[in-house]
């Protein structure tokens, strides 16, 4: 049964199925077996024993289907976090950072929030104090709220590769270009933040 959303909100889960892709399973990725972006540690949480012999496996990884991802993500990464309470505008940014990142999404806003100097605590759940500050910060700036959040996820990802070389692919093409995960936060960022080759380099220059 598909979950009762906007047309607007599964427009953009459906965007994140297409873009997480069909079946994968990167030894580098600690995700592990992952179809349409959802990883077998999220089925096993949420006992989608799709083959039903009483286990999951990668076998029920490789069953899932693009319309089971799809209701997937908007129960568990939109409606039942409270992504749906956001203002509509930052909805699709976090949206698809917590299918990435799980409860980091949250924690990168509330991070945010703190900054601003708002009273917020950083714990990943968004409740009524975490709701009324980013309802706040939009009214005060709402294109700064939802750049400056790109900008944090971008620099999120930027820290993942620092610290683990493996994720370095993510991050970054062989080519020298931006990759997967820049690309994806810079998405949500006006193009004028977005970062030029150049500064791209620069940013990467200590990565082997």
């Amino acid at each position: 049964m598909q979950i009762l959303v906007s047309p607007d909100v599964r427009h953009t889960a459906e965007g994140i199925v297409a873009r997480e892709g069909g079946y994968v399973n990167d030894p580098d990725d600690p995700g592990g077996a992952t179809n349409f972006g959802v990883t077998i540690h999220t089925m096993r949480r949420l006992g989608l024993d799709l083959d039903r012999d009483g286990t999951i496996t990668s076998a029920d990884v490789r069953r899932l289907t693009r319309v089971q991802a799809v209701d997937t993500f908007l129960e568990h990464y939109f409606s039942r976090p409270l992504i749906a309470e956001l203002p509509p505008p930052l909805q699709a940014t976090v949206f698809d950072m917590y299918v990435n990142a799980g409860s980091n999404a949250v924690k990168i806003l509330q991070g945010l929030l703190f900054e601003m100097g708002y009273d917020v605590t950083v714990d990943g759940a968004l409740g009524p104090q975490s709701l009324a500050a980013v309802r706040a910060a939009y009214r005060a700036g709402p294109d700064h709220l939802i750049n400056a959040y790109g900008i944090a996820r971008r620099n999120y990802y930027f820290r993942l590769a620092d610290r683990r070389t493996a994720s370095r692919k993510y991050a970054r093409t062989q080519a020298g270009g931006k990759g997967g995960w820049i690309k994806r936060a810079e998405e949500f960022i006006a193009p004028k933040y977005h970062l030029t080759a150049e500064q791209f380099k620069a940013r990467t220059a200590q990565w082997v």
